[in-house]
């Protein structure tokens, strides 16, 4: 039973573990930044731009957990986890970008509400596929399947 249910979680689960890492590092570089002025009670423009570049990642952190492992319960974990690597990549290239030029930060912005939306509809087509099977005991998981898997390399189109 436990290795039957790990197999088809064991994708989320390494995408969360690294989701981790990646603001552990966030938070690292915060207390870095803050930890440059010490003694001195001024807040550098440097400062402020990495704690707004956390924030605004922390604020969209909930949402993409939901909606990555709702993708991957309800649909396919191989494109959800996929396309949590490739939105952790994007939030990656976001906190760098916000902490240059604010401008910087635009196109990972942009690219990661692709991605949230991307799997936010995995998580529609599951729920609805898991409903046709239900109540028409049809079976189109394996072609939703197959063209989810096809769609979520399209992530990578800009």
């Amino acid at each position: 039973m436990y290795s039957v249910v790990v197999e088809h979680i064991y994708l989320l689960v390494m995408v969360t573990l690294i989701s981790v890492l990646q603001n552990a590092f966030f938070a690292l570089k915060v207390e870095k930044e803050g930890n440059n002025k010490e003694g001195q009670n001024v807040r550098t423009s440097g400062f402020e731009r990495v704690c707004c570049a956390n924030r605004n990642c922390m604020d969209a952190y909930p949402t993409f957990m939901a909606v990555m492992w709702c993708a991957g319960l309800c649909l396919n974990q191989a494109p959800a986890a996929f396309a949590g690597m490739i939105y952790l990549a994007v939030r990656q290239k976001y906190f760098v970008g916000y902490m240059g030029e604010t401008s910087q930060s635009t196109p990972g912005f942009l690219f990661g509400k692709r991605i949230l939306f991307f799997l936010f509809l995995m998580c529609i087509v599951g729920i609805f596929n898991y409903l046709l099977v239900h109540y028409y005991g049809s079976e189109y998981k394996e072609y939703v399947e197959t063209i989810t898997s096809a769609a979520s390399a399209l992530l990578l189109i800009p």
